[in-house]
């Protein structure tokens, strides 16, 4: 008889809250796949976030030696974490300024500008097609209107402004401009000249470069892509970029 009874009894099972423990694993991934699907980024809210870190790290102090000098090779604390919120304050400034940016552009119906934040800062990309006429550094009515929208918006930050001028591969060769070379600079010029005669940016804070064919988005392999590559980038540098890339202001001469 317990021979027979050992036989019927079902063996207890210890793992059935694994049942439970995947049904909540799973409701919970469902959670935060539904909270990043409507989830958007406040500009202000980052803005507001990363001076708060930058006014907290600003408190740290350098690691210093017995002696009480910073060690060499060894970068301070404060260094490290203020260079940090810095960087986010920037970024942050510039990311609402992409806001605001492809906002008016939008109003405008203008498709042919693309806008992207890299680490140099924001980079404001215009097609040839919405800037100048083919194998010219002359800007026409409807590019004026474009770049004036871009230079107000520009107006709103302190920030250091680099205008580069890109062709596609094609070499030209003319009365006016003997390579390409030439005419991406022109181009950058035509822009910086722009941005100070008709909009009232201050000289000091523009720059302009022409890379030609050099630095090209796309491979240069169909109409298409040579047609991405020729453009002007204005590129709105970041503090720390600017640090590093651009010359200090000098002591102003006197006569």
């Amino acid at each position: 008889m317990s021979l027979r009874r050992r036989r019927q009894a079902e063996p207890v099972s210890h793992e059935r809250w694994l049942i439970s423990y995947a049904d909540f694993i799973t409701l919970l991934f469902a959670f935060f796949v539904t909270m990043y699907s409507i989830s958007t980024v406040d500009q202000k809210k980052m803005q507001k976030a990363a001076t708060a870190l930058h006014g907290a790290f600003a408190q740290w102090h350098p690691i210093l030696g017995d002696r009480g000098e910073p060690l060499p090779g060894i970068p301070g604390r404060d260094t490290k974490l203020a260079y940090g919120a810095h960087y986010l304050a920037g970024q942050g400034a510039l990311a609402d300024l992409q806001a605001r940016l492809k906002e008016r552009l939008d109003t405008m119906g203008e498709s042919r500008v693309e806008l992207k934040l890299d680490p140099r800062g924001l980079v404001i990309s215009v097609s040839e097609a919405a800037s100048f006429p083919v194998g010219s550094a002359d800007l026409d009515t409807q590019a004026e209107h474009l770049f004036h929208e871009i230079g107000v918006t520009l107006a709103a930050l302190p920030n250091a402004v680099r205008v580069e001028g890109h062709t596609d591969d094609i070499p030209i060769h003319t009365a006016r401009y003997a390579s390409n070379w030439e005419l991406s600079t022109a181009r950058a010029t035509s822009v910086v000249a722009y941005f100070v005669q008709s909009v009232g940016l201050t000289p000091d804070r523009l720059s302009a470069a022409g890379y030609a064919e050099f630095h090209p988005k796309a491979e240069s392999d169909s109409d298409e892509a040579r047609a991405r590559n020729r453009r002007v980038d204005v590129v709105v540098l970041n503090p720390q970029t600017q640090e590093r890339e651009e010359p200090s202001a000098g002591p102003r001469l006197e006569r």
